[in-house]
Parts: C-alpha cells; sequence; structure tokens
C-alpha cells in the first residue's frame, strides 16, 4: 500500500496538474490530538498552485481540493491544511 503523503501527492497532481505543489506530513506535531493516530499519516498541510484554479473563488478552490481528497479523508485523513490558488499574474 502507498503512502498517504503519495496518494494526495498523486490525487492533487492528476486532478490539478499543478504549477507547484507542496504536500508536508504535519501528523506528529498533532499526537495525543482529536483524529490523531500513532501510526500518523492524519493531519497534512498542501500548498498548490494550478491555472485550473484560476477564476475560481477561495471557497471553490478549497472544496475542489476537498472533493479530490474525499477518499483519504473517509479512509484515516483526519485534517488537511490548504493554501491554494491560481499561479500570480505579476
Amino acid at each position: 500500500m502507498t503512502r498517504r503523503i503519495d496518494r494526495i501527492r498523486d490525487l492533487l497532481t492528476e486532478a490539478f496538474q499543478p504549477v507547484s505543489l507542496e504536500v508536508v506530513d504535519d501528523s506528529a506535531r498533532h499526537a495525543g490530538h482529536a483524529g490523531a493516530s500513532p501510526e500518523g499519516e492524519t493531519h497534512f498541510n498542501v500548498a498548490i498552485t494550478s491555472e485550473a484554479f484560476e477564476g475560481l473563488s477561495r471557497v471553490q478552490v478549497q472544496r475542489a481540493v476537498n472533493m479530490v481528497m474525499a477518499e483519504e479523508f473517509e479512509t484515516g485523513l483526519h485534517a488537511l491544511s490548504i493554501k491554494a490558488g491560481p499561479p500570480s499574474s505579476d
């Protein structure tokens, strides 16, 4: 079975073809908290930039990412901190 961090990367890459993607397992910081598992892989931080988010509101982007992660939430992912948006137009 693949690690959750790899599945998250794969799912987000397939869904959004990101310009940049960073996935960090933050589970160790949440040990003993609600939803934490002794095995870890329950809390992640994601920073993703994708042209797929162009024209979407912040709420729409968050919903899109969470929809892609639905199966992971059903199988033990407890929390996902998401920083997401389109590439800067600078």
